[in-house]
């Protein structure tokens, strides 16, 4: 399966693209901060799925698949620091989106693991 084919691909896509919108109403003295730092985060989640799924070993998938999960951990903390300080109020859809995008992508890091590799 190609990588744009995967739901976990295109949902973290669209969470990219909401943290790239939101980051936009951010202070600006954050923009080598946090919005800089919540952006990485968000394009490394879709990047390595993308990465992971043209390996050429399901061992070597499944690290990406560990490291989008790590990205997505570390993006929804920045979330809540974002939050906590002032600069995002309601965060339903998009805790909503990494909760969907957390557990797809523990489904395929299972079905990985589960092929004995």
């Amino acid at each position: 399966m190609q990588y744009k084919d995967m739901e976990v691909w295109k949902q973290s896509m669209e969470l990219c693209f909401k943290i790239y919108s939101m980051t936009d109403n951010f202070p600006k003295n954050e923009i080598f901060g946090l919005t800089s730092q919540m952006r990485r985060c968000a394009i490394s989640i879709p990047s390595n799925i993308a990465e992971g799924s043209n390996r050429y070993s399901d061992k070597e998938t499944l690290r990406f698949i560990y490291i989008a999960q790590g990205s997505l951990a570390e993006l929804e903390t920045q979330i809540l620091i974002s939050q906590r300080l002032g600069y995002i109020n309601d965060l339903n859809e998009i805790n909503e989106q990494v909760s969907k995008i957390s557990a797809l992508l523990t489904g395929l890091r299972k079905y990985f693991e589960k092929k004995d590799i």
